[in-house]
């Protein structure tokens, strides 16, 4: 066998399909959707975070991989079946987002939130494994972008307020969609670990939104709107809901990456649709409905955490799998601390019940 630098794309697309299939069912792939195509045609299950969160129960494979981030590798070891193991193929794959909300900081924010009354937290899926336990410890749940309206919903039956974190936008969207008024919403101040938080205000909110936000969805603003839509006479302009309210306001359209995909998809012939979201699916769109529909990208927003992982990565774990002795191919298995487990299951589980 070539060692991996020695081996051209071809050679090692040819060699992922060769494991592939010499694994057979022993291994499920799974891919988000804004993984390069380079990793997703190996793929053997594709889509957005609640469609993949949705399938894990169902894979009865002893390996899971998952082509994403960590955050999403450690939903499936949570959903994953007893002795399945879970590998993401690039370790360092992980999400800004998530990242500005720490459990620690998370846990004692909710502690002070609920010294006055019941809160209870509602944490997008763009969140620790760590963040999920705190949230389910509290009695609440996580949800995804294409969920988000309906599980704000069910956590506003479930107490007096609502802590939404980490994406300021998608709490703020949401809460447009549900008619919360703005004056009962507040952006908590999380600075100096919470010890400046105005409690008057968070008492007095029924939102209480954590103020973190994507980088990938950040950088679309009304202006490149304008301008698209001048180069583009007649266009439509769908964008992703961790865009600014500015940006969803001035958009046609906003919606999951599902939905995204089904707003092209149905799109009539000579249509031309203005894409915000990460450029890796807007690209495939646009070449996928060449010639029927025009797909333009807002601007070309990369996720470089998802661009971290590549056929590279891919192929490495498959050896691992394939070779589980063999010191040249270091596992990258996703494991959950028991201690945290329980109450991170709660919180999905409680997404997908209200689901079903």
């Amino acid at each position: 066998m070539l060692p991996l630098p020695d081996l051209n794309p071809k050679a090692m697309d040819d060699r992922i399909e060769a494991l592939r299939k010499t694994l057979g069912k022993r291994v499920t792939i799974l891919g988000h959707h804004y993984q390069d195509d380079s990793v997703i045609r190996h793929v053997d299950l594709r889509g957005d975070s609640l469609e993949l969160a949705r399938k894990v129960k169902d894979i009865e494979s002893e390996h899971i991989v998952f082509c994403g981030v960590y955050f999403m590798a450690e939903s499936a070891a949570l959903l994953a079946r007893r002795g399945q193991k879970v590998h993401l193929p690039e370790m360092s794959a992980n999400c800004v987002m998530a990242q500005m909300a720490p459990a620690d900081l998370v846990e004692r924010v909710l502690r002070q939130c609920n010294e006055a009354r019941k809160v209870v937290p509602l944490a997008y899926v763009n969140s620790s494994v760590a963040v999920k336990g705190v949230t389910g410890k509290f009695g609440g749940a996580v949800c995804t972008s294409a969920n988000a309206k309906k599980m704000m919903d069910w956590a506003f039956r479930q107490a007096e307020a609502v802590l939404f974190l980490p994406d300021k936008n998608l709490a703020w969207n949401s809460a447009d969609l549900l008619g919360i008024p703005e004056d009962a919403r507040h952006m908590v101040n999380i600075r100096h670990g919470g010890a400046e938080m105005d409690m008057n205000a968070v008492n007095d909110a029924r939102l209480i939104m954590w103020p973190g936000c994507c980088a990938i969805h950040a950088r679309f603003n009304v202006r490149q709107i304008e301008s698209r839509r001048a180069e583009h006479p007649g266009a439509r302009v769908m964008v992703h809901p961790e865009c600014s309210p500015a940006v969803v306001a001035k958009a046609d359209a906003a919606g999951s990456t599902s939905f995204i995909i089904k707003y092209v998809a149905e799109a009539k012939e000579g249509d031309t649709v203005i894409v915000g979201t990460e450029i890796n699916l807007v690209e495939r769109l646009a070449e996928q409905y060449k010639g029927k529909v025009t797909v333009v990208p807002l601007l070309e927003s990369e996720c470089s955490h998802m661009d971290r992982t590549r056929p590279v990565h891919l192929l490495s774990v498959l050896e691992s799998i394939a070779d589980p002795g063999n010191p040249a191919w270091p596992p990258c298995i996703v494991t959950v601390d028991p201690g945290v487990a329980a109450n991170a299951t709660s919180s999905l589980d409680r997404m997908l019940k209200e689901m079903q």
